[in-house]
């Protein structure tokens, strides 16, 4: 384990854009999507209302029929990952969670087929599905912008003896938590596609009350594009680990000890056993330096090490 200092880097956009019906969602996210710029994919749940704002900008879609389950969305997120697109808009996520195939029937399903409609232990089994859905949006290579059907929650009060009803704000219809996958969380709370930010990791935001519009996706595109350049990831066999090496020390020795015996060929074989690249340089780096190899060498030398 090893400490190292943060450093923003450079992202992929995960944004959450909530509002009850009617309240503009698909409007904002086309627009978002247009700022964000590049090949735009539209997966619609929502009987093809995306396309009605074909005006606005150039996308694609994917109209997804029931039933909504985690597996169509993770399907059709892959497809569109697989065309190249450069933004995925989910619009919307509320059907996976309550829609006509979605989570909580699967859950009243399950129970029903397999735990005597005992719903709670239901969910072990569908949990999983729908878990995997969420981080088919968070490992996506492109943009992910969801939508989600949002209700306003009230409750009834007391004051001065006399009952009232206030409102505590918006809930979107998924499961509880789901807001917290999100770069950023704009709830939809004015007409005129006006949002305020329930969450943001950007800074972008402070809070306000602001107008969605393209220029909002050109000023995420910038934040996204201002982190350090993200490092590779090593590729498998890159790095040895102290015990794999030791292990490569050990066979070392047992082909220094079978080329003594004269069984050459028992000793290349084990410099044949391995197909990693980086093991097979490190085991030749520990055999060449046994001056009584030298036959071994000739015959597995430069030319064949990394074969």
């Amino acid at each position: 384990m090893k400490f190292v200092k943060a450093i923003r880097k450079q992202a992929k956009l995960r944004l959450a854009l909530t509002g009850p019906s009617g309240s503009g969602k698909t409007y904002g996210a086309l627009m978002l999507a247009k700022g964000l710029g590049g090949r735009i994919a539209v997966i619609d749940t929502e009987h093809g209302s995306a396309s009605l704002y074909s005006h606005l900008c150039e996308f694609d879609v994917l109209e997804l029929e029931p039933p909504y389950s985690p597996e169509r969305y993770r399907q059709a997120i892959k497809a569109a990952e697989d065309a190249g697109y450069a933004v995925i808009v989910i619009d919307s996520t509320t059907h996976e969670w309550s829609g006509s195939g979605g989570c909580l029937e699967i859950n009243e399903h399950t129970a029903q087929a397999k735990f005597r409609g005992n719903t709670w232990s239901a969910w072990n089994d569908t949990t999983p599905r729908h878990r995997a859905f969420i981080d088919a949006m968070l490992q996506a290579d492109a943009h992910i912008i969801a939508t989600g059907r949002s209700k306003t929650e009230t409750a009834q009060t007391e004051d001065g003896g006399r009952k009232k009803v206030v409102k505590l704000g918006m809930k979107t219809e998924q499961r509880d938590g789901f807001e917290y996958e999100f770069t950023c969380v704009l709830d939809i709370t004015h007409a005129g596609h006006f949002a305020t930010a329930s969450k943001d990791r950007t800074g972008l935001f402070a809070g306000d009350v602001q107008p969605i519009s393209e220029d909002t996706g050109r000023m995420l595109r910038e934040w996204l594009e201002s982190g350090a350049e993200p490092t590779p990831e090593p590729e498998q066999g890159e790095v040895l680990t102290d015990a794999r090496k030791a292990e490569l020390e050990e066979m070392a020795l047992c082909a220094v000890d079978e080329f003594n015996k004269g069984n050459h060929l028992a000793a290349a074989a084990i410099y044949g056993e391995l197909t990693d690249t980086e093991e097979k340089l490190h085991l030749w780096g520990l055999l060449r330096e046994e001056s009584k190899l030298r036959a071994f060498i000739k015959a597995n030398g430069p030319a064949k090490k990394a074969a």
